[in-house]
């Protein structure tokens, strides 16, 4: 960002203003259209005040003006329509106390502002008619297919007459995270749930829309025919009552207004819905029409942001985190400071492009804030010494990173495809149930533990002890979830040849097959990794390809040392395990839900050991359908009842485990 002061000359300021609009219409582009971020909120929000005062001093306002355009620009294929009255932004403030001189001697209501992208909803016949987005405030798109399969929103309501009302369309910051979860190329990803939501209720296939999980919460009641409200109030209520979600509201007065701000700044953290601040608006609605509207903004509502608190700090190093997608971000690290409430130490710098504008150095004094009061962010650097030199290899796997350049952007880059921090599907499988058990890691938890470099490789899931004091402070953790996840890793360590085998996720060696190679192995590990190609196609049910990868992965040097560093941390038994007869010949099928064993998978493995064999659907093969409900009327009941295959207990099976003969043999 260009650092440069509003000059005193007028030409000076005029063309300051046209720096600003050109500095701000580009960071908005970049945010609403292109889903990336090219400066922080707080450094918009700074030029944004700076480009309004200039605005005010000179008289002068620019056609392209952020002040007076809103919203995005309509790039996509969907249906355009025209908004019958122009929707306007809200005035903004980050002052208490102008708020309760705002609000009078008025009654109001103060709401979440919702993070979200507006949509208008009509209703006709108690049906949901149209759908339309805010588009740029005169001209929306029409996503009325989208908006049918919103989660909680109601295609049919009771109320006949026409009805129009606007809400904020949002994706819970959980959602987000699942969705990113789920996407490999970094260009593909989603900064923010506001990026991700815009993006999935503007698809032109609304089953992607569906998947998303969006939802909509109603803030306004524009008309209800033949309805009469005097107050929002009154409005929420019954909009409540045809079944809409109405966004969070209290009632206020300039008594209580104060204290009801701090109510929002204490549970800010516990709302899943992504706000960036809130919105007051007089309770009585014929006061609040009678005041008019400026040309941008009406006069009935204002929107109250954060007053951001601001800490200055040192700045002691930057942590480089590599992600799954490659990209390796700088992660300020600096001495901690109490922001809202927490202790922070730890700030995302985004790219090397944004490190660069704010030219960090160690030991330079920063100032520190929590964006909307939850993302700790780097507002300025008073000392600007620039001296971070960027790391040459990937801090996860040490091969040679790069840099890219995305449209201005640089960010820095792992391009080793076999990088562990690009295999996180690799590492949930190694902890899964029937790999290793490490229970309490999930794939968001791993994703984060290799990115802050606490997993290097595989053996390392057993050694975070060396981490306890870093994981506490992750969020979402805390000394008993390190605790419990110490635990579980313990306790994982005692584990068997063929659960080893099945984690290390060799193509084409899944749980049958990694038990059927340690059986023919003797339950021996030595035996295991250096098992030949023909003696592998000796074994049932392996082939060529199989045997081949199998083999290919077991002569690499680099897995050779994954192996030997997980030997060193795990212990193995190798008993061999005595194989029964008591169901040799039978064939069997599970369904239901079990009293006895853990889970299907562990009534399947005893069957196995005595010989007997477990197929997934019922058949004229199928000697036994094992079912706890024996009378049911499910599928796989109907079918062994045609087929005339006999349906049997979970008691009946551990008594045919047993040796013993059922009363009906």
């Amino acid at each position: 960002m260009e650092n440069i002061k509003p000059e005193k000359n007028p030409e000076k300021k005029i063309e300051r203003i046209k720096e600003l609009v050109q500095i701000l219409n580009r960071a908005s582009r970049a945010y609403y259209q292109e889903s990336r971020e090219i400066m922080t909120n707080f450094e918009y929000d700074a030029l944004y005040d700076e480009l309004i005062a200039l605005e005010k001093e000179t008289g002068t306002i620019l056609s392209n003006s952020p002040t007076v355009n809103v919203g995005y620009e309509v790039l996509s294929d969907l249906p355009k329509e025209a908004h019958p009255q122009r929707m306007l932004s809200l005035d903004k403030t980050k002052d208490v106390s102008q708020l309760v001189t705002w609000l009078g001697e008025q009654q109001g209501i103060l709401s979440w502002k919702l993070d979200g992208l507006t949509i208008v909803l009509t209703y006709r016949d108690g049906k949901l008619a149209k759908a339309v987005t805010r588009g740029n405030g005169e001209i929306g798109e029409v996503v009325t297919n989208n908006a049918k399969v919103f989660a909680n929103l109601p295609v049919e309501i009771d109320f006949k007459g026409e009805l129009i009302l606007r809400g904020e369309a949002v994706i819970s910051y959980e959602d987000f995270e699942k969705i990113n979860d789920t996407i490999t190329d970094d260009s593909s990803k989603y900064k923010n749930p506001r990026n991700l939501c815009s993006g999935s209720v503007r698809q032109l296939n609304n089953r992607i829309t569906a998947e998303r999980n969006v939802r909509f919460y109603a803030f306004a009641l524009v008309s209800a025919e033949n309805m009469n409200f005097s107050r929002r109030s009154e409005q929420f209520n019954w909009l409540a009552g045809q079944g809409f979600e109405c966004v969070t509201y209290k009632h206020v007065n300039h008594g209580n207004i104060e204290e009801t701000i701090r109510w929002f700044a204490d549970n800010i953290e516990e709302n899943i819905i992504p706000s960036d601040g809130l919105v007051l608006i007089y309770d009585d609605i014929e006061y609040g029409n009678s005041l008019g509207r400026t040309s941008k903004f009406p006069r009935d509502s204002i929107a109250f942001k954060w007053k951001d608190e601001l800490r200055e700090t040192t700045l002691k190093e930057i942590e480089w985190s590599a992600s799954r997608t490659g990209l390796i971000n700088p992660i300020a690290i600096f001495e901690p400071v109490e922001l809202e409430g927490t202790t922070v130490s730890r700030a995302s710098v985004h790219n090397i492009s944004v490190m660069r504008e704010l030219k960090l150095g160690i030991g330079d004094r920063i100032t520190v804030y929590k964006a909307n009061m939850i993302i700790p962010q780097i507002a300025e650097n008073l000392t600007g010494s620039n001296n971070i030199m960027l790391p040459e290899n990937c801090p996860v796997c040490g091969k040679k990173a790069v840099i890219k350049d995305d449209n201005g952007v640089q960010t820095l880059n792992c391009i080793n495809p076999e990088c562990l921090a690009k295999q996180i599907k690799l590492l949930s499988l190694f902890v899964s149930r029937d790999a290793m058990n490490i229970e309490g890691l999930s794939e968001m938890t791993i994703e984060k533990l290799v990115a802050q470099g606490m997993v290097k490789e595989l053996a390392d899931l057993f050694k975070i002890e060396r981490y306890r004091d870093r994981f506490i402070e992750m969020e979402g953790f805390g000394e008993k979830s390190f605790d419990n996840l110490l635990k579980s890793a313990q306790k994982a360590k005692n584990t068997t040849p063929e659960r080893l085998l099945y984690s290390l996720g060799i193509p084409g060696i899944g749980k049958a097959n990694a038990r059927l190679i340690s059986k023919f192995c003797g339950n021996k590990w030595e035996k295991i990794q250096n098992i030949t190609v023909d003696e592998l196609l000796s074994v049932d049910g392996i082939g060529d390809v199989m045997a081949q990868s199998f083999r290919a992965f077991f002569d690499k040097e680099e897995n050779k040392k994954i192996v030997a560093d997980l030997l060193a941390e795990v212990k193995l038994d190798e008993s061999e395990e005595e194989s029964g007869t008591s169901l040799e010949g039978l064939t069997f099928v599970i369904t239901g839900s079990l009293n006895h064993f853990e889970n299907r998978e562990a009534l399947k493995a005893r069957i196995e050991k005595e010989g007997g064999k477990v197929s997934g659907s019922v058949s004229s093969k199928t000697d036994y359908l094992i079912n706890n409900d024996v009378n049911s009327s499910s599928g796989k009941n109907k079918k062994a009842k045609e087929l005339g295959v006999p349906v049997i207990s979970e008691e009946d099976a551990m008594k045919m485990l047993e040796g013993q003969q059922l009363a009906s043999q």
